[in-house]
């Protein structure tokens, strides 16, 4: 009799909302998932997993996990709940649902999803077939990158840009708006391998992250001043005579009118504006575009302000003018997702969507259930699933208030309860990433990564692509997307007849794991060394192609693009914050400080910030703040101190230092606001205005006050 365990491999896909989409190998012992591991041999990732998963296998164990449907009992908010099977879950959705059809139309039911599982089977489109064929409002999707994303496709087109693995090859590395260290952990030894050979590192950021402390030199622009910055760039490069005439001549479009516009930001210009010295801005200038290869890694916090979308407007277009694309490990790195085969148009099947159907951005969220925003039919049903609004989202408030309404039928897909699941209705237990098979797209590298059922779930925890076929048949949907499997579907997704495929099929991934999509050689990939850009010129769009009816200079006051329907600036440029002393002094009387909310080191958005040792790993909620600014509020290190404005509050710890200028507090999202010291987090105070492109968030635009707590 043999009584040794039965140990089995799997292949896995981290799923988080993260570039690095690390390649995992699940353990499985006697059908119990005991160890998840990095992939050695995946070229990217190395083997290394980052501090949210080195204990993935113990997150899947959680005592804390939803094991059964349930339905509230008690009054919304409450966490009281009875547990019901799957088929009366269904049944009560099925029924509700038909009802507010009946009574409003399809259109009164709203579906509300975002990178909680990047997945093409489980992840923020899988409902997407669903809901479109079910005739429901649209949900517009713009937590992040849409700003960036608007603006590298007008500038550049889609191309995938600088292989990360390139960066080796760099000898000026800047590093813009991205905390490596903690949001891109697997990309960052590429870059030390640079600086070893002799690379200078370049951190641009509005405070001293861990990366922009591990950097040669640390640029520190006031918060939102990032495209006065870009532009001051530009004209240092060109006052210099520091352009590389060849390039510019014939792969760009636009420069004199992009020479005239940069004309007023002189570096001493652009000091006033960002307080960076205008010594430092030359300088930057000149070794850019002399120490070539030199390359920009855009990180997605360039884009939450006001003026994000035009501020990376501007960023692209400075490897055009110096050249950088010329080499190989030059140019620029924003997200590589577009060279990637998948058929967007099966995984969210938009055909269905019939005509005049509304769409409701996520940002909006609170404004649409409160009634703020005029919708008609009202929303009278939520289905949240892939995310948590409540800590992720902007005005939390006001959706909390919307999500107390009687009237509004909630279900929530979930692994705990979260502070969004305890306002359903109905709560349905999701199974986790080893408990599912999926296929991983990437935002930060080449690599699809597959991810093989390694164990059954727990409980009565079903996958979410499950979720949607249980969905389909209650509602009498028989098409056939419905009945594929998920193995079926991860194979159905993918273009596999795209040359970038080189000819693999499914086969490969269940022998390896992962496959790099053939975009060359990171040793000699260089994408524009000779243009060739996909937009519709063919090459960088300083200006865009065929703008019409420009007048140089009529876009500078006042521009808010696509914030309220305004045209499209055809030249990149700078538009300050709405919230700044120097552009809002009115509510600054009130509000003194700007607030930066980026990532948490220990937290990936607000997954892990309900487990304990993650929580200590990260500590508690904390408040950066400048000695300076401290002293005026007589705060002291270590003291509770209450951050604040007319939208909300949230309370913290404060630390004293400074690795943040004056005028400046910073506090890192993720928290959830029923474990922090008061019932708010950091997006209590955030706006649900949008950057000027994209309709991407402007969390690095508030300002708020912050007061000792007795």
């Amino acid at each position: 009799m043999n009584d040794q365990p039965q140990r089995k491999s799997f292949f896995g896909a981290c799923p988080h909302d993260c570039p690095d989409t690390c390649a995992m190998i699940y353990e499985v012992e006697n059908g119990k998932l005991v160890e998840v591991r990095g992939n050695k041999e995946h070229p990217m990732t190395r083997g290394g997993l980052c501090v949210k998963l080195k204990d993935f296998h113990d997150h899947h164990h959680n005592p804390d996990r939803l094991m059964f449907p349930l339905r509230r009992t008690g009054p919304k908010g409450s966490k009281k709940f009875a547990r019901i099977s799957w088929d009366e879950a269904i049944k009560e959705i099925g029924r509700r649902w038909r009802e507010i059809i009946a009574t409003y139309g399809s259109q009164a039911i709203m579906p509300y999803s975002y990178l909680g599982n990047m997945g093409l089977v489980q992840g923020i489109a899988s409902g997407d077939p669903f809901f479109n064929r079910l005739g429901s409002t649209v949900n517009e999707k713009t937590f992040c990158a849409s700003g960036s994303s608007t603006a590298w496709l007008l500038t550049v087109g889609p191309t995938g840009g600088v292989d990360p693995e390139s960066f080796v090859h760099s000898r000026y590395i800047v590093i813009w708006a991205c905390n490596s260290i903690s949001t891109n952990l697997h990309h960052w030894p590429f870059v030390l391998e640079a600086q070893k050979r002799g690379a200078k590192i370049v951190v641009i950021d509005s405070y001293r992250s861990r990366t922009a402390k591990a950097a040669d030199w640390h640029i520190c622009p006031r918060p939102g001043t990032d495209g006065a910055l870009a532009m001051g760039v530009i004209n240092a490069i060109i006052s210099q005579g520091l352009i590389d005439k060849d390039y510019v001549e014939k792969h760009t479009y636009g420069f004199e009118e992009l020479k005239a516009r940069a004309a007023e930001f002189t570096p001493d210009h652009v000091e006033r504006i960002t307080g960076v010295k205008a010594a430092d801005i030359a300088k930057f200038a000149r070794e850019f575009a002399t120490i070539q290869p030199s390359v920009i890694r855009i990180g997605v916090a360039l884009e939450r302000h006001r003026g994000g979308g035009q501020a990376i407007r501007a960023v692209c277009a400075l490897p055009a003018l110096t050249g950088s694309w010329r080499h190989v490990g030059g140019g620029l790195l924003q997200m590589p997702l577009w060279e990637f085969p998948v058929d967007w148009a099966k995984v969210s099947r938009p055909d269905w969507i019939k005509p005049g159907t509304r769409a409701i951005n996520n940002l909006k969220l609170g404004a649409a259930l409160t009634g703020e925003m005029k919708l008609d039919p009202p929303i009278k049903s939520l289905f949240v699933f892939c995310t948590n609004p409540v800590s992720q989202a902007p005005e939390t408030n006001k959706i909390v208030r919307g999500l107390e309404r009687e009237d509004l039928f909630t279900v929530v897909a979930e692994h705990f309860l979260t502070d969004t699941a305890k306002y359903a209705d109905i709560v349905l237990p999701a199974a986790m990433a080893g408990e599912a098979e999926d296929m991983m797209w990437s935002w930060g590298h080449f690599y699809f990564t597959y991810n093989q059922k390694a164990v059954d779930p727990p409980g009565e925890c079903k996958p979410t692509s499950e979720m949607w076929r249980l969905l389909a048949k209650e509602m009498g949907f028989d098409d056939p997307i419905f009945k594929m499997s998920d193995s079926e579907l991860a194979a159905y997704y993918i273009n596999w007849a795209d040359p970038k495929m080189g000819g693999i099929d499914m086969e490969h991934f269940k022998r390896h794991g992962y496959y790099k999509i053939d975009v060359g050689s990171a040793d000699t990939r260089a994408p524009h060394k000779d243009g060739k850009f996909p937009t519709p010129s063919g090459k960088v769009e300083f200006l865009l192609h065929d703008a019409k009816n420009f007048v140089a200079g009529a876009f500078r006051a006042g521009y808010d693009g696509d914030q309220d329907g305004s045209p499209i600036d055809p030249l990149p440029g700078y538009v300050p914050n709405r919230e700044a002393p120097e552009t809002n002094p009115e509510r600054a009387k009130l509000y003194a400080l700007n607030i930066i909310s980026p990532k948490s080191h220990g937290f990936l958005n607000s997954c892990y910030a309900n487990e304990k040792h993650k929580i200590k790993g990260q500590g508690e909620q904390f408040v950066l703040i400048s000695p300076a600014d401290a002293a005026k509020r007589n705060i002291r290190e270590g003291d509770p101190v209450r951050v604040y404005n007319d939208r909300g509050d949230f309370e913290g710890v404060a630390k004293v230092t400074d690795d943040v200028n004056p005028g400046i507090v910073v506090a890192t999202l993720g928290y959830w606001r029923s474990l922090n010291r008061s019932d708010g987090s950091v997006n209590s105070i955030s706006s649900d205005a949008h950057c000027g492109l994209g309709r991407a968030p402007t969390f690095s635009d508030n300002l708020v006050e912050v007061s000792r707590v007795n």
